[in-house]
């Protein structure tokens, strides 16, 4: 089974080839079982001309789809810990957050008040880790080693693994805490290399550097739905089984690992 973390999911009329009926025949498409979907952003979302809540509106198109899992996304303008509790209550499992994007600091004073309800509710971060134009100062790998030390239960992935820029600083990050609940799990997500070294593209002996620091339970392969495409996806999930990896390994990395952070 293949279980993939990091689909953006948006109104087909917001953006089409990002929608709900976008994601499942590219799911179809890659032999992929099941999918983590994000809301969208609040500020992409009302842009859009839509209203409400982006939370609630995922909830209403994933509802009775037994293949998607929704993680909600946080309104940083809204009442911080009302958001996180309404994304439990949605039945969500997790929460998305790009602090470059939106523009927060990890271990600033707001953030700090979704992880700990986050943690309180048992809710998964999938964080995006690494460059993407905005103040370094802000958005440092690093400063997910607070994080960590500050919500020892709380469990996340760094997405992209830090990308080609701060691959280093997010192993060093999961090294750091591998011995304070090992709470923290790379995110195998725009991987590919095979268009030369971008600003996400990690080797394959990267990767597997991931697993022989890290465990073979802490890597979670995940899409990047829908800015790529499904022959990048393809891809991605052949390098993976081209990996010096035992299959154990790699049944973890597609899917056997977030199914039991998520489901237990």
């Amino acid at each position: 089974m293949i279980f993939a973390n990091h689909a953006h999911v948006f109104p087909k009329e917001l953006r089409p080839e990002g929608s709900v009926d976008s994601l499942m025949r590219l799911m179809d498409d890659c032999d992929i079982d099941k999918a983590v979907a994000f809301a969208p952003f609040a500020d992409r979302f009302h842009e859009g001309g839509f209203s409400g809540s982006p939370n609630d509106w995922l909830a209403s198109q994933i509802k009775g789809n037994d293949r998607l899992v929704g993680f909600g996304t946080v309104d940083f303008t809204a009442d911080l810990g009302d958001e996180v509790e309404r994304i439990a209550s949605l039945g969500f499992k997790g929460i998305k957050l790009h602090p470059p994007y939106q523009d927060f600091v990890i271990d600033g004073e707001e953030a700090f008040k979704v992880y700990e309800k986050a943690q309180e509710l048992g809710l998964f971060v999938s964080f995006h880790s690494g460059m993407h134009w905005n103040r370094l100062k802000k958005s440092n790998v690093l400063l997910f080693d607070e994080v960590a030390w500050s919500f020892p239960d709380l469990k996340f992935s760094l997405e992209h693994i830090g990308g080609y820029h701060f691959f280093k600083d997010a192993l060093a990050v999961m090294c750091n805490n591998s011995r304070r609940g090992n709470n923290i799990y790379a995110g195998w997500t725009s991987i590919r290399n095979r268009d030369g070294m971008g600003g996400w593209s990690l080797t394959d002996e990267q990767l597997e550097t991931v697993i022989f620091q890290t465990g073979e339970e802490h890597s979670i392969f995940g899409l990047d739905f829908p800015y790529a495409k499904a022959a990048d996806i393809k891809w991605d999930i052949e390098r993976i089984k081209r990996l010096s990896l035992n299959s154990e390994c790699k049944e973890n990395i597609l899917g056997a690992t977030l199914q039991r952070v998520l489901f237990g």
